[in-house]
């Protein structure tokens, strides 16, 4: 896992605290501690960051000028890469998926979407259900024909070259549990685009780990978000030269915990959200985050922590509850 060998643009302050919440462990009946990936550091911080690093490697290693990504309206991904490509003279292309349908001002103008504005990017919105990848094709070509050298992101920077972002966390968090002779049960993190559960999956396999990872869904079902997650996982791990390290039991996802629908918010995300902001002080997002907690909590009452030491992976997006204020007022 010589990471060295792949392009990097350093971007995050690495490495992350990873730290106990001990008002929230008490409530919950678990040794429970978090990894504040929030605390990366670029435009607020967040997981997309780590992605970042290896991807702004590889679209430099390609000559590129304009980066060019995808995501929901308060999409975390879009604002650090926003951000990622001011801090290094890269052109930055956005589409904003509606996937939510929310007109609210709320939504559309402020949180992520005004840090997008503010980093500089060109944006463009599409309604909710669209080709993605074809919207991408289509600005990529825009780009091209206006004599610029695209480089294309997919949606969470969940690709091979991003996970290896998530290759690296593994092995942070191995290493500062192994300072602290912590062993860890579990780690959990929310899961949608793939690219830090798959990272996490394959860097503990080639590691030799054996730590198993608990996802959490924000929007597909558990069979659709295991089958992406285990095909971005193999796909790292041939990257990292080690094809046959995972294998599909490593990979488990429980979307039980969505609710409506990616982006909305119901009542017990409202309560994981202020559970965490009023034990520990912990800021947590409403799309990701937020509903990981909510499965947390609801699994840690059914007794599916008894006994462990748990990791949760905060992956940032406190940003993004500037965007949700008239969805969540009324039950603050």
């Amino acid at each position: 896992m010589h990471l060295a060998r792949f392009p990097r643009i350093r971007l995050a302050h690495l490495p992350t605290p990873l730290e106990p919440l001990p008002r929230l462990s008490e409530a919950l009946g678990v040794e429970l501690w978090i990894k504040r990936d929030d605390c990366t550091g670029l435009a607020g911080g967040g997981n997309k960051t780590r992605k970042l690093e290896f991807l702004l490697g590889d679209a430099f290693e390609q000559g590129a000028d304009t980066l060019v990504t995808q995501g929901a309206v308060q999409s975390n991904h879009v604002r650090q890469t926003a951000a990622a490509a001011a801090a290094h003279g890269l052109a930055c292309e956005i589409i904003l998926e509606e996937r939510t349908g929310s007109q609210a001002v709320d939504y559309t103008r402020n949180g992520n979407v005004l840090l997008d504005r503010l980093f500089g990017a060109r944006i463009r919105t599409v309604p909710g259900g669209s080709d993605m990848t074809a919207e991408l094709e289509a600005t990529a070509a825009g780009v091209s024909a206006r004599g610029g050298r695209p480089y294309v992101i997919p949606g969470g920077g969940s690709n091979a070259v991003g996970a290896l972002g998530y290759v690296d966390c593994a092995r942070e968090i191995v290493v500062q549990a192994d300072e602290l002779d912590m062993p860890i049960d579990r780690i959990v993190t929310a899961t949608g685009s793939a690219g830090t559960h798959a990272g996490l999956v394959a860097g503990l396999a080639v590691m030799g780990a054996d730590i198993p990872v608990l996802g959490i869904g924000v929007r597909a079902p558990k069979e659709k978000q295991e089958e992406s997650v285990l095909k971005l996982a193999h796909a790292t791990a041939v990257l990292l030269g080690r094809p046959d390290a995972v294998t599909a039991e490593m990979v488990v996802a429980d979307c039980d915990y969505v609710g409506e629908g990616y982006g909305l918010v119901d009542g017990a995300v409202i309560e994981a959200l202020k559970l965490a902001a009023r034990t520990d002080g912990i800021l947590l997002d409403p799309v990701y985050t937020g509903k990981a907690m909510k499965g947390l909590i609801a699994l840690a009452k059914a007794g599916r922590f008894e006994n462990e030491t748990v990791v949760f992976l905060h992956t940032g997006g406190a940003q993004g509850l500037f965007g949700y204020e008239s969805v969540m007022e009324a039950g603050l």
